[in-house]
């Protein structure tokens, strides 16, 4: 059953902790109503009792009655009665006072408790997420400033390149530099035509005409600074806040306050008696209106009355603006003599590089204390969702236990009660705490465990700097291999560590231990600078964290492993049948649809997938342990786009990965093929949707241009091969081995797959001795590199050498034709392709002409 921790998150946190608390508040209220019955049952109880008790004395009151009898029987009967009543009057008084002790007392402070402690976590969590949200919008603002610097900054550049390819229209060399002061004026021009406040953009008439109202309408008056001195026009925030809610139409106090932040980045405003630029709701923290707000609103500022000062106003400061220079870091910003000696001969193409790389380095740094308040948060979330499931739990034993008191100090004390209090015990007796617990995830649950990392974007889409949270493809693609550095060096550190545990059973609880989120998020921090890591980072933590750690790393994916877009095909699959409903038939259409994927997101699905089985292989793995580890792999591997009430009881992933576990060969053998028949075209001429967006412009001119050139270049040296792939060119012109190579195999190596030869062993096809495949690997160990195979010639030869290889390469491929057309697979082969009006057989060439497929190995990728 799934518990608080993976039944209540949602993409911005609240929404998924808002549901919780609201049914957690509902159990208060049940405590509460609990309390009362108890409460009012002791007070009917005691009232019963005094009314009881107060029948004896009323009697005696009346005279002449039996008192007047001594020995009558019916004296003794009376006598009788009224004991009895004396009786009853305190059992009734004794369970009025057993309740209060028993359950009224001891369960109303325990209720208090309750709620002091429920109250406790949700602002706990309350104020983490809003630390995170405001971070989250800093991290917004650090993001335009930053890509606005590189776009002004690739402008000049263009403008640069264009003017020295006009030698008629580029300046003089005694004249100014018109250009780029005409750029500035442009981008001022248009700061002074449009004006972003709040969600809306208001032309200069506009905000003239607002600002006008609120410096009319908002109070002001002077504010007094120690040491600084007296300022005028001065209103707080709260009155500002108070104008922009009742005359702005803004319905809530943090639109409001964004709106007032937008005044102060404007500079309309500036808050005085602090250091900061923040703008808040608060009666404490005032803010001046500064001269540029009454010039664009058209009235006359306030000045201060003319008084003796000591003070040194800063050179081209505004008057009446500050008594002495405001606020430091206004002093700071505005000085402009040690701008000037920090950065002297600039000029504006060397000022804007400057502007946008300290943009670069504040965006960054705001991206990195954003991740890091998101791992906080989180953590806190894990440890508060753990609490809060055991307060819970616990209330339901607490109601529990109340019932069985309830019901035993009546029955203790009044026997002929029995029959009621057994129905009670029997009420008590059906409440199931975990049954209850159950239904409240069953009904209620948000969401799984799916982290949202706000990634550092770069201007130039670098993904440099980061791993978490990266695109899969762009990963591997920064880190020139086919499945991206982080997962084959986890893979590979387990494998040589799996040998230390002691037993089987170490070895699979690795993927089943519950790994703390702080802990993982410790080694996550130490790996997570988009650079190759030494193992030894991973040697600090035990096996369980580094295996927690991948899994982390796949599930801050964008898109899962098997992208999100074939969701609805995977659950079609497993919802209808094929027609003959057997094992193979669902494995064929599983290879179709996992050909969709891209060859990076295959191949480190592949890297896993071989991980598992042999793990599963090697340890002799019951049902049962791969029924958990595929239950925790599924989100890690196949995610929906957007989780839903339905999509959360489907188990729709954990039938892929049982179905990947069970069929690893078959599948991504047949992926393999594919990928090598076909793959290869579709990779290089698929369409792309036209872009744009102009933060790529340089880089997709730059991309063009070598594309160009590298064109000409083969045209030049070579003749084009029949299905050309980009990336074998260059690795045929390479002259080193593939020492530093890493394979992932997709699958053992069988007669009819097709085995990659280096120049070397052409020798040897040529001269009859066939070339062995690498070994089929039979352990937890990784293949060191040295396994891969090398060259066994250099690669570097005279023109008559290279001649004869290729006519000798040319040979073996005629005699491999003729012999595939006498002996050929019907299954896993087809006689004769057609490929760029050629007749080429099903049986790849040798490797010295350029392969036709994209093979699942993780080669290094050349840009």
């Amino acid at each position: 059953m799934p518990g608080f921790v993976d039944s209540f998150w949602s993409a911005d946190y609240a929404a998924g902790l808002g549901v919780l608390f609201d049914k957690l508040q509902q159990g208060t209220t049940e405590n509460r109503q609990i309390l009362t019955i108890a409460r009012m049952r002791a007070e009917a109880e005691e009232v019963y009792g005094n009314q009881l008790a107060n029948i004896v004395p009323a009697t005696d009151k009346i005279s002449g009655g039996f008192a007047r009898d001594e020995g009558a029987t019916i004296r003794k009967a009376f006598d009788g009665m009224k004991s009895e009543m004396q009786d009853a009057s305190a059992s009734h008084r004794r369970i009025a006072q057993s309740i209060r002790d028993l359950v009224v007392n001891p369960f109303s402070r325990w209720c208090d408790a309750h709620e002091s402690r429920l109250q406790e976590s949700q602002d706990d969590l309350q104020a983490r997420i809003k630390a995170h949200d405001r971070q989250a919008e800093a991290v917004k603002k650090l993001r335009s400033v930053y890509f606005n610097k590189c776009r002004l900054l690739e402008d000049l550049e263009e403008e640069n390149k264009l003017g020295f390819r006009d030698p008629e229209s580029s300046p003089k060399g005694n004249q100014a530099i018109p250009e780029i002061k005409v750029q500035e004026d442009e981008h001022k021009e248009a700061d002074d035509q449009f004006w972003e406040i709040g969600d809306e953009t208001y032309q200069e008439e506009q905000l003239k005409k607002i600002l006008s109202q609120m410096l009319s309408t908002i109070p002001m008056g002077e504010h007094k600074v120690a040491i600084l001195g007296t300022y005028q026009n001065v209103s707080s925030g709260s009155d500002i806040v108070e104008y922009i809610q009742r005359y702005m139409g803004s319905t809530t106090v943090s639109y409001a306050e964004r709106i007032g932040q937008d005044l102060v980045s404007h500079g309309f405003l500036r808050l005085v008696g602090n250091v900061g630029s923040v703008f808040a709701n608060s009666s404490k923290m005032n803010y001046q209106w500064r001269p540029k707000a009454f010039q664009l609103a058209g009235i006359p500022e306030k000045k201060a009355p003319p008084s003796r000062t000591f003070s040194m106003p800063s050179t081209g400061s505004e008057s009446g603006e500050s008594p002495v220079f405001g606020t430091v870091s206004d002093y700071l910003a505005n000085w402009n003599v040690i701008n000037s000696r920090a950065h002297p001969d600039e000029t504006p193409g060397q000022r804007l590089q400057r502007e946008a790389k300290e943009a670069d380095d504040k965006y960054k740094a705001g991206v990195r204390r954003l991740d890091e308040l998101r791992c906080s948060l989180e953590e806190a979330i894990f440890l508060h969702l753990k609490f809060l499931e055991r307060c819970e739990l616990d209330r339901l034993k607490a109601i529990k236990t109340v019932i069985l008191d309830f019901s035993g100090t009546i029955g203790n004390a009044i026997p002929s009660m029995q029959s009621t209090v057994d129905k009670m015990v029997l009420f008590q007796e059906t409440i199931q705490p975990q049954g209850d617990l159950r239904y409240l995830l069953e009904n209620y649950r948000t969401g799984s465990f799916v982290p949202k990392v706000v990634v550092y974007e770069n201007y130039y889409n670098k993904a440099d700097e980061q791993t978490f949270g990266v695109d899969l493809e762009a990963r591997a693609r920064a880190d020139k291999k086919r499945v991206p550095i982080i997962v084959t060096t986890i893979l590979t550190y387990l494998d040589h560590h799996y040998p230390d545990l002691e037993g089987d059973e170490a070895r699979r609880n690795v993927w089943l231990v519950e790994v703390p989120l702080a802990q993982t998020h410790k080694l996550r921090a130490r790996v997570n600078d988009g650079k190759p890591f030494s193992p030894d980072i991973l040697a600090e933590f035990d096996v369980p964290t580094v295996a927690s750690l991948l899994k982390l790393y796949l599930l801050e994916l964008p898109d899962s492993l098997v992208s999100s877009h074939v969701y609805e095909i995977v659950r079609t699959i497993y919802n209808n049948p094929t027609a003959d409903g057997t094992e193979t038939s669902r494995v064929a259409v599983l290879q179709q649809t996992l050909s969709q994927l891209r060859l990076t997101n295959i191949a480190t699905l592949d890297a896993c997938m071989n991980h598992f089985t042999r793990l599963i292989d090697l340890t002799s793995a019951d049902d049962a342990y791969v029924a958990s580890l595929a239950t925790g792999l599924a989100p890690c591997v196949l995610r929906p786009r957007t989780e839903t009430s339905l999509t959360l009881e489907e188990k729709h992933a954990y039938k892929l990965v049982r179905d990947l576990l069970a069929n690893k060969d078959a599948i991504f053998s047949e992926l393999k093929r594919m990928s090598t028949l076909g793959h290869s075209s579709s990779v290089t001429t698929r369409s792309r949707a036209i872009s744009t967006d102009e933060s790529n412009r340089k880089m997709l001119m730059e991309e063009r241009n070598r594309a160009l050139l590298e064109k000409a270049t083969a045209s030049r040296s070579r003749a084009t091969s029949p299905a050309p792939s980009p990336r074998g060119h260059r690795r045929d012109r390479s002259s080193g081995g593939p020492e530093t190579r890493f394979p992932i195999q997709t699958g053992p190596a069988s007669p009819s797959e097709r085995v990659r030869m280096s120049l070397g062993s052409i020798g040897a096809v040529t001269s009859g001795t066939p070339t062995s495949s690498a070994a089929k690997r039979s352990s937890l160990d990784v293949p060191d590199n040295d396994s891969i195979g090398t060259p066994t010639e250099p690669v570097n030869r005279t023109g008559s050498d290279r001649d004869s290889i290729r006519s000798s390469a040319r040979d073996s491929i005629r005699s491999s034709k003729r012999e595939s057309l006498v002996h050929r697979d019907s299954v896993t082969r087809s006689s004769a392709k057609f490929v760029g009006g050629q007749r080429v057989p099903s049986s790849p060439p040798s490797s010295l002409e350029s392969p036709r497929g994209v093979t699942l190995e993780d080669k290094s990728m050349e840009d």
